[in-house]
């Protein structure tokens, strides 16, 4: 018993000759387009998006209406480097990390 499926096997550590090559190639092939696929519908969008976003960010100044992440709606009181002030109410003042900035209102 055995023997037959030794002998159905084919040479020793998939050694096919020439074929081989071509069989390993083959397998790569998908590979590449799988990538490709991936990296059109989802990194290369999130990639603009992220530099997007921190044009808005870095264009943000006193005066603004902007919405965070978390919901909230104020006006930008004072710019810091990463720090922002914004007034949600009249005499209410948060500090907020700058990239938790989801967009700017427009008036």
């Amino acid at each position: 018993m055995f023997g037959v499926a030794f002998a159905m096997a084919g040479a020793p550590g998939g050694a096919g000759g020439p074929a081989g090559g071509m069989a390993a190639f083959g397998q790569i092939i998908p590979l590449v387009f799988m990538f490709a696929i991936f990296y059109f519908l989802l990194i290369r969008p999130q990639q603009k998006k992220a530099k997007e976003h921190k044009a808005l960010l870095d264009a943000i100044k006193k005066g603004d209406n902007v919405i965070t992440a978390g919901g909230v709606h104020g006006k930008v009181i004072a710019v810091e480097d990463s720090i922002v002030n914004l007034e949600i109410a009249t005499g209410v003042v948060v500090k907020i990390n700058k990239p938790y900035i989801a967009s700017v209102k427009k008036d």
